[in-house]
C-alpha cells in the first residue's frame, strides 16, 4: 500500500470479510440510519501549556473585566487593558502591536446594559446576545483584526455534562452566536465557559492557547465538545403514561409542519387522545382543519387554538383553558421563526423576532408550568446552535438557549428534553424556501436531510432517555473530510471533529493535505501562474453554486449576477481562503465581484515559493531516506522497493544519450555501480545515496 506520493506505508498480506448489516454499513460510510447523538466534553488533542499562552501577545477590551486580567496573571501572562474594541484599534492605528488574542468577558457587554440583568432572564438574554453581536461586527469590520483572536469568555453558561446546571442562562444564546460566526469567520473568534474556581482561573490562558475555538473549563480541567453516537439501548417501549402521562399534551407549533407530524405520530403510536395545539394562527392556519378532521377520526380530542405564546399574559390564559379532567401532562414546543443572514447583516430587530418564537416562549413555559405534574417537557431546537450554521447567527442563538433551559430544569428536578434537530426531509414553512444552491451547501456543511420517519423515531428515543440534549441530525462526516472540494481542517466545526476522518499522513514527513497554494505556483512557469488562479476561482465558485463545471463561471461577469449572495459569498471566501492560507476580507467577492478581480486579488496576496530544482531534488531524497530508515518492510514488498532504487541509481549515474562517460571512468564502470547495487546492504544502499546523490549523512 502506497500513499498519495507514491511511498510505501503498508504490506497486506491477507484480506478476509465478514458479513455486515445495512446499519453497519451506514454508519461506515459517515450517514448513520438512526442518527441520534450527544455532545461529549472530552480533553482536547492540543495540551494546555501555560508556556505557550505566555508566548502569545493578549489584550482584554471591555469594563467589568477584572476577573479575566486576574485569571490571566495567575499564570504570569501579561496582557494590556483597553476599555472597548474602538480605544484597541486606535492604539493598533498608533503604532501598537495588534494582540494575537484579545479576550473579553460577555457579562461585562451586557450587564450595564439598562440593567438587564435585573428584569429578568427574557431581556437579559437578548441583552447579551446584542452586545456580543455588536463585538462581533466591530471586530469584522477593522482590518487589523484579520490577523489576531476574538475570545468571548462566558461563566457558567453551558453544560459540560447531563448532570451539569446552567445557571447564566442569559449567557447561553452566545454560544450559538458565535457557532454560527465561526461557519462563517473560520479562526476567528472563540468562547471558553469557565465555572468561576481559582483552578480555572489559572487554566484560562493554557486553555485559550490550545487554539481550539469552544472550551470549558471545570475546576482547572480544560474540556471542548465532541459530538458522539447515542449507542446504549433505549427504552423506547415505555407505556403512554410513563412518557406523556395520561392528560393533555400541549404542542406549541402545533399546525405546522413538525407539530403536524409530531400530532399524527402521537395519536396513531401513543395513542394520546387529548392535544391542544397551538400557533400563531390557529385555527385559520392553512392546514389546521384538515388535521383536526383526520386526528379526530382516529379517536382523539383535538383542540387548535391562536395564541401568541410569546405574551405570558396570553399563554397563562391559554393554559387556564385546558379542563381539569384532563390536566396538562405534556408540552412540545415546536414552534420558531426564521430570519437568515450573515453576523454583519444581524440587527436588533432581527434578533428579537427570533428569539421571541424561541426564546420568550420556552421561558414563559417554563414559569408557567414548573409547578405542575408535567412528564414531558420537549424543546425542539436546532443543531445550528450545537454545530453552528453560516447565515443563522439568531437562530442558533435563541436554539442554545433552550438547550440549557433543558440542564437548567433538570438540575431543578423538572423533566426537560432538547432535541436539537436537523433539517427534515418534509418542507416546512422554515426550509420550504430553500432553494437548490442552499440545500447543496447545507450538505457541504455536513447535515444530510432526515428523513420523516427517521426523525419521529429519534423523538421516541430522545424521550426514553437520551439525556437533557441529544442530536436529531443525519450527519454526512463525508462532505466534511479533507478531499476534492471538502474544507480544509481548519475549518470543521468542532463538535463535528471526532467523527470526520482526516487523511492519514504521508510517510515520511508526517503531514497531509493539498499542497499550498503559494507552492503549486512556485513550481509553475510565471506566464502560467495567472491562469492557473483563475480556473480555481472559477472552479470553486462553480462548486458553491453547485454547478458541475467551472465552465459555466464566466471570467468577467459579476458573481451576483450568477446566484450569489452573502451566504455564498461568505462560502466562496472561506474555501479560497483556506486553498491560499489567507485570512481574506469578508468583502472578497463585493470588493472584487468577479472571478477575474478575485483571481488578481489573490494573485497579489500570494507570493510563490519559488523552488530551486537542486534543493527539491535534495528534500525528496531526504525524504526517501527517511521513508527507508523508518519503515520495515517484507519482501516482497522489500524486493520492489530496492529494483526501483537500482533502476533509478542506473539512469542517474548513466551518460545521456550520445554523451561521453564521466572523465576517467568506462562505460562499463559505470554499469557495473548498478551491479554493485543489487548485492547491497541497507546500510551500504543508504550510504551511497548519501555520498553518490550529493547529500551528507547528517
Amino acid at each position: 500500500m502506497f500513499d498519495t506520493g507514491n511511498r510505501p506505508v503498508a504490506l497486506i498480506e491477507s484480506l478476509s470479510v465478514r458479513p455486515v448489516t445495512p446499519a453497519q454499513l451506514a454508519r461506515l460510510i459517515g450517514v448513520d440510519s438512526d442518527p441520534l447523538h450527544r455532545v461529549d466534553w472530552v480533553v482536547p488533542e492540543q495540551s494546555v501549556d501555560s508556556d505557550t499562552a505566555q508566548d502569545l501577545n493578549w489584550a482584554v477590551v471591555g469594563p467589568g473585566t477584572e476577573q479575566l486580567r486576574s485569571a490571566l496573571a495567575s499564570a504570569d501572562v501579561v496582557a494590556a487593558h483597553y476599555p472597548d474594541l474602538a480605544a484597541l484599534g486606535r492604539a493598533v492605528e498608533q503604532g501598537a502591536t495588534v494582540p494575537d488574542t484579545v479576550l473579553t468577558g460577555a457579562e461585562s457587554t451586557w450587564s450595564e446594559s439598562a440593567g438587564a440583568g435585573r428584569h429578568g432572564v427574557v431581556p437579559a438574554s437578548r441583552a447579551a446576545a446584542g452586545a456580543v453581536l455588536n463585538l462581533l461586527q466591530g471586530w469584522l469590520s477593522a482590518p487589523w483584526a484579520r490577523d489576531s483572536r476574538l475570545v468571548v469568555a462566558t461563566r457558567s453558561a453551558v453544560a459540560t455534562g447531563p448532570d451539569e446546571d446552567v445557571p447564566a442562562l442569559a449567557e447561553a444564546p452566545v454560544w450559538g452566536l458565535l457557532r454560527s460566526a465561526l461557519t462563517e469567520h473560520p479562526q476567528q473568534f472563540a468562547v471558553v465557559d469557565t465555572d468561576g474556581t481559582e483552578e480555572s482561573a489559572r487554566a484560562l490562558a493554557g486553555a485559550v492557547a490550545t487554539g481550539e475555538d469552544q472550551l470549558a473549563v471545570r475546576t482547572g480541567a480544560v474540556r471542548v465538545p465532541r459530538l458522539s453516537r447515542v449507542t446504549e439501548p433505549l427504552d423506547t417501549e415505555s407505556p403512554t403514561e410513563t412518557l406523556f402521562g395520561s392528560g393533555t399534551v400541549l404542542i406549541t407549533g402545533g399546525t405546522g409542519t413538525l407539530g403536524s407530524l409530531l400530532a399524527r405520530h402521537l395519536v396513531t403510536e401513543h395513542h394520546i387522545t387529548h392535544l391542544h395545539l397551538v400557533s400563531r394562527t390557529g385555527p385559520d392556519s392553512p392546514t389546521a382543519q384538515n388535521l383536526h378532521t383526520e386526528l379526530t377520526r382516529l379517536g382523539a380530542h383535538i383542540t387548535i387554538t391562536a395564541c401568541d405564546t410569546a405574551d405570558p399574559q396570553a399563554l397563562h390564559h391559554l393554559l387556564t383553558t385546558i379542563p381539569t379532567e384532563h390536566p396538562l401532562t405534556a408540552v412540545v414546543h415546536a414552534a420558531g421563526t426564521l430570519d437568515d443572514t450573515v453576523v454583519e447583516g444581524l440587527t436588533p430587530e432581527r434578533l428579537d423576532s427570533v428569539f421571541r418564537a424561541k426564546v420568550d416562549a420556552a421561558w414563559h413555559l417554563h414559569e408557567l408550568t414548573r409547578e405542575l405534574d408535567l412528564r414531558a417537557f420537549v424543546l425542539f431546537s436546532s443543531a445550528a446552535g450545537v454545530i453552528g450554521a453560516p447565515g443563522q447567527g439568531n437562530y442558533a442563538a435563541a436554539n442554545t438557549f433552550l438547550d440549557a433551559l433543558a440542564h437548567h430544569r433538570r438540575a431543578l428536578g423538572l423533566p426537560a428534553t432538547s432535541v436539537a434537530w436537523g433539517r427534515w426531509e418534509e418542507a416546512s414553512g422554515l426550509t420550504g424556501k430553500l432553494d437548490g444552491t442552499d440545500l447543496a451547501r447545507i450538505a457541504r456543511g455536513g447535515v444530510a436531510a432526515l428523513p420523516t420517519g427517521t426523525g419521529l423515531r429519534m423523538f421516541d428515543r430522545a424521550l426514553a432517555g437520551g439525556g437533557p440534549l441529544v442530536v436529531g441530525a443525519r450527519l454526512d462526516p463525508a462532505a466534511l473530510s479533507p478531499s476534492d472540494g471538502a474544507p480544509a481542517a481548519g475549518t470543521v466545526p468542532a463538535v463535528l471533529r471526532s467523527l470526520v476522518r482526516t487523511a492519514a499522513p504521508a510517510a515520511g514527513n508526517g503531514t497531509a493535505g493539498p499542497v499550498p497554494l503559494a507552492q503549486t505556483l512556485g513550481a509553475l512557469p510565471e506566464e502560467e501562474r495567472d491562469g492557473f488562479v483563475l480556473r480555481l476561482v472559477r472552479a470553486e465558485a462553480a462548486r458553491v453554486l453547485g454547478h458541475a463545471s467551472p465552465d459555466s463561471v464566466p471570467r468577467d461577469r459579476p458573481l451576483k449576477e450568477l446566484g450569489f449572495d452573502s451566504l455564498t459569498a461568505v462560502e466562496l471566501r472561506n474555501r479560497l481562503g483556506a486553498q491560499a492560507g489567507l485570512k481574506l476580507p469578508a468583502t472578497l467577492v463585493f470588493d472584487h465581484p468577479t472571478p477575474l478581480a478575485i483571481s488578481a486579488f489573490l494573485r497579489s496576496q500570494i507570493a510563490p515559493e519559488e523552488t530551486d530544482p537542486a534543493a527539491a531534488l535534495l528534500a525528496e531524497l531526504d525524504r526517501i531516506e527517511e521513508t527507508l530508515v523508518a519503515t520495515a518492510l517484507e519482501a516482497p514488498l522489500r524486493d520492489r522497493v530496492s529494483q526501483k532504487l537500482r533502476d533509478l541509481t542506473n539512469r542517474w549515474e548513466a551518460p545521456p544519450d550520445g554523451a561521453a562517460a564521466p572523465d576517467g571512468v568506462p562505460p562499463t564502470e559505470v554499469v557495473d555501480v548498478g551491479d554493485s547495487i543489487r548485492s547491497a546492504s541497507r546500510d551500504e544502499l543508504l550510504s551511497f545515496i548519501d555520498t553518490q546523490l550529493g547529500r551528507a549523512r547528517r
